[in-house]
């Protein structure tokens, strides 16, 4: 369950540029990829909501994350439950309150994928990605929107679609939706986003 949320929400660290008013789809995504490739660093709160369909209920999580080019990322959850994820390199470590695990992604096939599409969605390639996902980008308003079917038979196993709502005047995502088959979907919001500031080596510590 867990892997969902990392991997859906490093797909909203793609910065963007201007207006798509006069653009089509391709231009887009070119200066998109363009855009993030430069981004070396980024920081922000989030707030995650969990849509349950049969129990017509949510769930809600916070926390903090932290991403610095080109290999780095910790996602941290900080209430109702405290569980961390960071991704150094190679090494990703598992964190809770009872314990932790760190994994070597190359020996560990899933957390290869995983890291994988990290580090693609970070530097812009998911977008791109015609063998994961088939990719639209719209105007809606005055944001962009960026609708993502996954492809793949075990993402389609966990989400129907993905959807990244984009504030252009920010230059980042601002809102990612997750439908699942079941009916229930999820949505994170990001909160006081920052770019290219230095953040403290600590963070991304595996030990």
């Amino acid at each position: 369950m867990m892997k969902k949320y990392f991997i859906l929400f490093v797909l909203s660290l793609l910065p963007l540029l201007g207006s798509a008013q006069s653009l089509q789809q391709s231009d887009m995504i070119e200066q998109i990829n363009k855009a993030s490739a430069g981004m070396q660093s980024l920081q922000c709160d989030f707030v995650q909501t969990k849509f349950l369909n049969i129990l017509d209920d949510k769930m809600v999580s916070k926390g903090k994350m932290y991403y610095q080019q080109a290999d780095k990322l910790r996602w941290e959850y900080t209430s109702p439950y405290a569980y961390t994820f960071i991704l150094n390199q190679n090494q990703v470590l598992l964190k809770n309150d009872s314990r932790s695990d760190v994994i070597d992604v190359n020996q560990n096939r899933i957390f290869k994928e995983i890291a994988r599409m990290m580090m693609n969605s970070i530097v812009g390639n998911c977008l791109s990605d015609e063998k994961s996902f088939r990719t639209t980008v719209e105007v809606s308003g005055s944001d962009w929107v960026a609708t993502l079917i996954p492809l793949k038979r075990d993402m389609k196993q966990m989400w129907n679609k993905l959807i990244l709502h984009i504030r252009p005047d920010m230059k980042v995502v601002y809102k990612v939706e997750m439908h699942e088959p079941s009916g229930d979907y999820t949505i994170i919001d990001l909160i006081d986003i920052r770019t290219d500031e230095k953040i403290s080596p600590e963070v991304f510590d595996i030990n």
